[in-house]
């Protein structure tokens, strides 16, 4: 039905429907399973993202290899003592998106988002937005057939692979998604969607794959939390009227170019940028007891 953003928005625009609905209506004419088989396991894929928002924040999760654990609810103990300087809501969403990686890296079940890496984007910006916008649970499985309309897109005409592309490919591309999903919950138009994402996504060009030791937890969860405060600002600018000059599509083929010409050390291989500094390596090999570079 739509190969691209700018086909995916004159799509929704032409048929006065949500990006939503024309994405719950290519599920089915692509897969061939009834409407309601399609948006039962979008509804599933929610409710484990809600369990995994739930534990994180609840609990002081951590992870096998010790980098990462507890930042959630440190965070969400920080919104509570009123002293936020960025606000309640882009702190919850920022906690949020922290707790699915922890929660993730923890090796707990998550729904990848489009990513296992970049899992907490999507969900952690929903999560916080159900407390504002008071959506219905329809609403918030829409959000992610929003979401997913647009991740299609990118997996499609670029890569949602840190190997591939970096860590924009990743993050950036959930970042795009929720961007684009806000803006939607929120009552803007499918053109508005497409902004929010080109505004996310070029936020997020050229950032590397280097996760420390090899395993997706340093600088992965702290990756998401800024991919959830910037999918907000987006989808705030574009509700606003402020437009991308660069249209989304173009963008996106940004991305994929960029992504093809980053050395092979900064796409999730651990031999640069984070990964290779002293701190890096010293980690690695408590961890492993040897580095990855000796194992070379």
């Amino acid at each position: 039905m739509f190969r691209n953003v700018a086909e995916l928005v004159e799509l929704a625009e032409s048929k006065n429907m949500l990006i939503s609905e024309i994405m719950i209506q290519q599920e089915v004419s692509v897969k061939g399973r009834s409407r309601e088989a399609i948006i039962e396991q979008m509804s599933h894929n929610l409710e484990v993202m809600e369990k995994a928002v739930e534990r994180g924040i609840n609990e002081e999760v951590k992870s096998h290899s010790g980098l990462t654990g507890g930042d959630a609810v440190l965070l969400q103990k920080y919104i509570k003592s009123g002293k936020s300087l960025a606000g309640d809501l882009l702190m919850d969403a920022v906690s949020k998106a922290v707790a699915t990686n922890e929660v993730n890296a923890a090796m707990g079940t998550i729904c990848a988002t489009p990513t296992a890496g970049s899992a907490g984007v999507v969900p952690g910006t929903l999560f916080a937005l159900k407390n504002k916008l008071n959506p219905t649970r329809e609403q918030m499985v829409r959000y992610l057939f929003t979401s997913g309309a647009f991740g299609f897109v990118v997996a499609n005409n670029a890569s949602i692979s840190g190997a591939a592309g970096g860590c924009q490919a990743e993050v950036g591309s959930a970042t795009g998604m929720a961007a684009a999903a806000i803006v939607e919950l929120a009552g803007g138009t499918p053109s508005q969607s497409a902004e929010a994402m080109a505004i996310a996504l070029k936020n997020m060009l050229g950032l590397v794959c280097d996760p420390v030791a090899g395993l997706v937890e340093v600088p992965c969860v702290k990756r998401n939390a800024m991919g959830a405060a910037n999918a907000i600002v987006a989808a705030d600018m574009a509700l606003a009227g402020v437009t991308s000059r660069i249209p989304c599509d173009e963008v996106i083929d940004a991305m994929y170019k960029i992504g093809q010409s980053m050395p092979t050390a900064l796409k999730e291989t651990a031999l640069g940028g984070l990964a290779a500094t002293p701190t890096g390596r010293e980690l690695e090999a408590k961890i492993f007891g040897v580095s990855l570079d000796e194992e070379k």
